[in-house]
């Protein structure tokens, strides 16, 4: 969709003075980070506290039930990119940031004091799913109104860089839930862990929620939104003006999240429950490859910038639809834990590929007025879909006993998505962001 008179002339606005920017810029970091850690806190601490929302069937069936409730969470994540992709275009994105971080506070500190089915029979699982509601409606509109900040105060020709920037802190934020579990499993015994130590982390990130707060409160606007002129952001208006790009956004986000919450989340559980690891090793394999992958996202993001995000993607595309099946198939058959390492980091770096130059992408697709929601609720649809159900099907498919169908599934998704990098253009070179 060609962009309006009004809304090319916006697209010079000059970008906030350097100090601000920076500083605007690292406190929206930091409130991925934390974010991040509030959300992954509940995969992370899955294997332990299970039991105490599900208490019924054998391990797999209880891990299966948590699975499930991760995905509510997903669901939620496309009503909360909604209101808060509308909240952030109509009121503006530190708004919506600030607005975000609040609902994740409350759902990890609810989380965190809810007694489990032994004391309050039903409710506890029924306060869970709330709880988890709440985080989702928040992660939703977190990564839209973060994605469209953090792109709006970047210069152009870092643009790429500062995208990889943006997922090293929520990759960070995940890291930090893998850390804070190895200290714990290390001090506390195995009994401790599964009857208290597991809450230990939620209070951790409520309190970490309510710091980021205070420091949202303090950042910059955007001059890309308050320079901004159009129409008022509509779910209607996107539909209208702006289904190729929405459409492009979900094709492009299926392959990537698919991929990203196998090999980061999925993957622990699947050392344990199926290669044989014991939650110690498993939980050091995620964390060593995990911090690789941190450490990679911002160098991919700034090489974006010199040879286009269209042939990133490409590389993602064709490396993970070849590499899916031999890397899950090895994984299941190998007990070194070294071996399992190189294999994990190997398959998150095909991954980066797509995370470090996926938010960027987004929002240079869509004019300033529906930004914040053209990122956000056609992201959070195809990441409930596939993201969000990816340990449920993983899963499922394992006590099925077919869980080699789960590495065609990943396989198939990524193919499709590479259509989409095949069809889609350069958005480096057709970037609909305010220029400097």
């Amino acid at each position: 969709m060609t962009a309006s008179v009004a809304d090319t002339a916006q697209t010079v606005a000059a970008p906030a003075g350097g100090t601000n920017r920076l500083r605007s810029t690292l406190a929206g970091s930091t409130g991925n980070l934390v974010e991040s850690f509030d959300w992954f806190v509940y995969a992370a601490f899955g294997l332990y506290f299970s039991k105490v929302f599900f208490p019924d069937g054998d391990r797999t069936t209880q891990l299966l039930n948590t699975a499930a409730v991760f995905g509510v969470g997903f669901l939620a994540r496309p009503i909360g990119a909604w209101l808060m992709g509308l909240y952030g275009d109509r009121v503006g994105r530190k708004a919506a940031m600030v607005a975000s971080v609040s609902l994740m506070c409350a759902g990890s500190l609810l989380i965190g004091i809810c007694p489990g089915q032994a004391e309050i029979g039903v409710a506890a699982p029924a306060i869970l799913v709330f709880a988890r509601i709440l985080q989702g409606v928040s992660m939703g509109g977190e990564y839209g109104a973060s994605a469209t900040y953090l792109s709006e105060m970047a210069v152009r020709r870092h643009r790429g860089f500062w995208s990889g920037i943006f997922y090293s802190t929520l990759i960070a934020g995940q890291l930090l839930a893998m850390g804070v579990l190895i200290l714990l499993s290390a001090v506390l015994s195995a009994e401790q862990m599964h009857a208290w130590g597991w809450r230990i982390p939620f209070f951790m990130g409520g309190a970490l929620a309510l710091a980021v707060f205070w420091l949202r409160r303090g950042m910059d606007e955007t001059p890309s939104f308050q320079n901004r002129t159009g129409p008022v952001a509509s779910t209607w208006g996107l539909i209208r003006d702006h289904p190729r790009e929405a459409l492009t956004v979900m094709g492009l986000t299926a392959g990537g999240t698919l991929a990203y919450y196998t090999y980061t989340t999925y993957i622990q559980k699947f050392l344990v429950n199926t290669a044989g690891f014991a939650k110690d090793q498993a939980n050091l394999i995620t964390a060593g490859a995990l911090l690789v992958f941190m450490l990679v996202q911002p160098l991919i993001g700034a090489l974006s910038d010199k040879v286009g995000r269209r042939a990133i993607l490409l590389t993602f595309g064709v490396l993970g639809a070849v590499m899916t099946w031999p890397i899950l198939s090895a994984l299941a058959g190998t007990r070194d834990v070294f071996t399992a390492f190189l294999l994990v980091t190997a398959s998150l770096l095909v991954v980066a590929c797509y995370s470090s130059v996926n938010a960027v992408v987004k929002a240079e697709l869509f004019p300033t007025a529906t930004r914040a929601l053209g990122v956000a609720l056609p992201y959070s649809i195809a990441n409930a879909l596939f993201g969000g159900t990816a340990e449920y099907v993983a899963l499922a498919f394992k006590q099925a006993g077919n869980e080699t169908w789960f590495f065609t599934y990943v396989t198939a998704v990524i193919g499709g998505s590479l259509a989409v990098y095949l069809l889609m253009r350069d958005t480096r070179r057709h970037s609909k962001i305010a220029e400097d």
